[in-house]
C-alpha cells in the first residue's frame, strides 16, 4: 500500500551545474558552478488526486479560498474580488477534488501545506519525502543541459509548457493536466509552466554571492520563500526560465501554485 503512494520518480545524477544567469535578474546574479550529490525529483507536480488522498486520510484543509493571502490584499478590493472569482474552478468541495481536475496539478496550497503533505507522504512510505531546495529544483530543469534558458533549450513556444502567451485570453485559459507537454532531458514534466512549484528555501536577493559551493541549502531564515517554473498565469516568457526565482510571502497561495516532490537517492 505504501508503495502505491510513491510518485514516478527520476534519479538526478550526481554533479556539477552551473546554477543562475549572468544575463537576468540581479537576485539570479552571478551565475555560478554548484555540486550536488545524486538525488530523486518528482517527475510530475503532486495532482489534485494525489493531494486528496493526504487529505482524506489526515483532514488536513482542503483547497479553498481562506484567508486571503498579503499579495492579494495588497492590490485593493479588485484583486481580491478577481482572486476569489478566478479561484473558484480550483476550490474543492469538503475532501472531493474538482472531478474535471484531478490530473492537474493541486493549487491553492501554502508552502506549509506542502510541508505537511511531504511529512504525511514520509510516514505513509518510509522515506525522507521533501520539497527539492532552489539547487535541486533548478538542475532538474535544466534537464542535462548547460546555458540554455529554458529545459529544452532558447526558445519557448505554447507547444513546450503551458503559459499565457496571449493575456487577452487569461479568462478562457487555466492549468493542463500533467503530462501534455512533452518532458525535459531528466523525464520531467511541467518543470516550466502550468503552476509555479514551492521550493525549500527561503528568498535572499544576495545568496548566490556567498552561497556554499556544495549543495547549498538557501538561507537560514528570511521573510519570503521561493516559487519556481512559471505557471498557466505566466505572461512575461522569463518566468518560465530555469533561472528565475520568484519571491512571495509566506503566506501566499493561488489558484497558479502548486509543488512537487523530491527524496534522497
Amino acid at each position: 500500500m505504501a508503495a502505491d503512494l510513491l510518485p514516478e520518480f527520476a534519479l538526478i545524477p550526481s554533479g556539477d551545474f552551473v546554477m543562475g544567469s549572468d544575463d537576468a535578474d540581479t537576485d539570479e546574479k552571478p551565475a555560478h558552478r554548484v555540486h550536488l550529490g545524486e538525488y530523486l525529483i518528482a517527475v510530475d507536480p503532486v495532482t489534485n488526486a494525489d493531494y486528496e488522498r493526504f487529505v482524506r486520510e489526515t483532514g488536513h484543509r482542503p483547497p479553498a479560498i481562506y484567508e486571503l493571502p498579503l499579495v492579494v490584499t495588497a492590490g485593493g478590493t479588485e484583486r481580491e474580488h478577481a482572486f476569489r472569482a478566478n479561484g473558484q474552478p480550483y476550490v474543492w468541495c469538503d475532501s472531493e477534488a474538482p472531478k474535471a481536475r484531478l490530473d492537474h496539478p493541486v493549487t491553492l496550497v501554502r508552502w506549509e501545506d506542502a510541508i505537511a503533505y511531504c511529512a504525511w507522504l514520509s510516514g505513509a512510505t518510509a522515506r525522507i519525502i521533501r520539497l527539492p531546495t532552489e539547487a535541486e529544483w533548478e538542475k532538474a530543469a535544466r534537464g542535462g543541459l548547460e546555458g540554455q534558458r529554458y529545459p529544452w533549450g532558447n526558445s519557448i513556444d505554447r507547444d513546450k509548457a503551458n503559459f499565457l502567451a496571449d493575456p487577452a485570453s487569461r479568462n478562457a485559459h487555466g492549468t493542463s493536466p500533467s503530462r501534455s507537454f512533452p518532458p525535459n532531458g531528466y523525464g520531467l514534466f511541467d518543470i516550466a509552466g502550468n503552476v509555479w512549484e514551492w521550493v525549500q528555501d527561503w528568498h535572499s536577493p544576495s545568496y548566490y554571492a556567498t552561497s556554499p559551493l556544495n549543495s547549498p541549502g538557501g538561507p537560514r531564515e528570511g521573510t519570503l520563500r521561493v516559487v519556481r517554473g512559471g505557471s498557466w498565469l505566466a505572461s512575461d516568457r522569463r518566468m518560465l526560465s530555469c533561472s528565475h526565482r520568484h519571491k512571495v510571502p509566506p503566506d501566499t497561495y493561488s489558484y497558479g501554485i502548486g509543488f512537487r516532490v523530491a527524496c534522497t537517492a
